[in-house]
């Protein structure tokens, strides 16, 4: 199940998108039920509606979002249709609001502090590694070898299944350093035995997909 729940400034909220594409619903429907019942759900906290910019075949388009804190989101799904998808829907939005509260919890705590703190010193061995690949890429004729620091780190997060090193719970982190101390010596090691850098990436997306296995990682 894909991600229903952010956070911005420790604070859990959905949006009328992300509802609308889970319950199986129009959007604009949607947007409908809220308007109706705006005052209710003024009840739980200010609504708040931005026009959110997307690119279509005729241009860039906009559509009118609206973002849900907890309460007003539950409040929202409790007066739609409960049909098959409508339900599996609910009952994973009330896990993953379930689940961030917590996560709020644990990044307040020394643990989280100090998991952090010593993941920002991999972080730095990483882009080490990394700047010397740069370099090593740009000597192979790479135009756009700047461009390997977003790769990798992509390539770290997406393994390790996060978005953003602030909002990965102790776990998450603790398994960002493990990935990020195979990729270093992964790097070092295909510079060290000469191979393109563009093999270098290969072989390194093979290895945190073997450790991605062995490890039980979750990458949605």
């Amino acid at each position: 199940m894909k991600e229903l729940v952010l956070l911005k400034n420790d604070e859990a909220f959905t949006n009328s998108l992300i509802i609308a594409e889970g319950a199986g619903i129009e959007h604009r429907a949607l947007i409908q039920l809220i308007s109706s019942h705006i005052d209710d759900v003024s009840e739980f906290g200010r609504v708040t509606f931005e026009m959110l910019p997307f690119e279509t075949n005729g241009g860039t388009q906009k559509v009118k979002m609206c973002n849900l804190n907890e309460e007003q989101a539950t409040f929202v799904i409790s007066l739609m249709k409960n049909t098959r998808a409508v339900i599996a829907f609910k009952k994973e939005l009330v896990k993953q609001f379930f689940q961030m509260r917590k996560f709020i919890l644990e990044k307040h705590s020394s643990e989280w502090i100090k998991t952090r703190y010593h993941s920002k010193i991999s972080r730095k061995a990483e882009t080490d590694i990394i700047k010397q690949l740069v370099n090593y890429a740009e000597k192979q004729g790479s135009k756009n070898a700047d461009k390997l620091y977003i790769i990798y780190s992509k390539l770290a997060n997406k393994t390790a299944g996060i978005s953003s090193r602030d909002n990965a719970t102790i776990n998450q982190l603790n398994n960002l350093s493990l990935i990020e101390n195979i990729l270093l010596n992964c790097i070092r090691n295909g510079m060290t035995e000469g191979k393109g850098y563009k093999e270098i990436y290969q072989v390194c997306k093979a290895r945190l997909e073997l450790f991605s296995d062995i490890a039980y990682l979750a990458t949605a």
